[in-house]
């Protein structure tokens, strides 16, 4: 197997660990702890679990207050996944694929939420006293956001640096 095929096996398995894990701890959620919307578990002074149902998607926006509008998000969320995963699949570079794994397996931990009951099971309160600098999320939405500030981080901080040193060992077309 050749390093690239491994790195992207790698990324694969961490969709699906990170996929099992998202929906392992909505389990524990609903039904070890029985929590309803509205419910509240203080673990520690900075952090709760909130129980809330997210009918839109990122921050809310674009609600889904219709069977076809919850269709239309199903089908979009699936298509935007679909889109990660080309792209994963066509990348070469570990961290590249990890950061895209990591929004891909967000994405089916949510996308999986909202075709089985309509909504995205929300719970993690990260909050200082009455600040709170997240909306309550999960564990698929920590993973999408680290995997999109991954990819972010790269494209501004590497990849010019690679596009520089590979400019700079090339022969001067001058000099040929």
């Amino acid at each position: 197997m050749n390093r690239v095929t491994k790195f992207r096996l790698i990324g694969f398995v961490v969709a699906v660990v990170l996929f099992l894990a998202d929906q392992a701890m909505k389990h524990h959620v609903t039904q070890t702890l029985a929590m309803k919307r509205g419910d509240v578990v203080e673990l520690l002074p900075f952090f709760d679990f909130r129980m809330t149902y997210n009918f839109g998607i990122s921050l809310g926006m674009f609600q889904a207050d219709s069977m076809e509008m919850r269709w239309m998000l199903v089908g979009v969320t699936s298509l935007i996944a679909l889109v990660v995963t080309v792209w994963m699949l066509r990348e070469k570079v570990l961290g590249e694929i990890l950061g895209l794994a990591l929004i891909l397996g967000g994405a089916l931990g949510n996308i999986r939420d909202r075709y089985e009951y309509g909504y995205v099971i929300d719970y993690a309160d990260l909050h200082f006293g009455e600040f709170r600098p997240f909306l309550i999320f999960n564990i698929a939405d920590a993973a999408i956001t680290i995997g999109v500030l991954i990819i972010l981080a790269r494209a501004f901080f590497l990849r010019d640096k690679e596009e520089t040193s590979q400019t700079e060992t090339a022969p001067d077309a001058a000099e040929s």
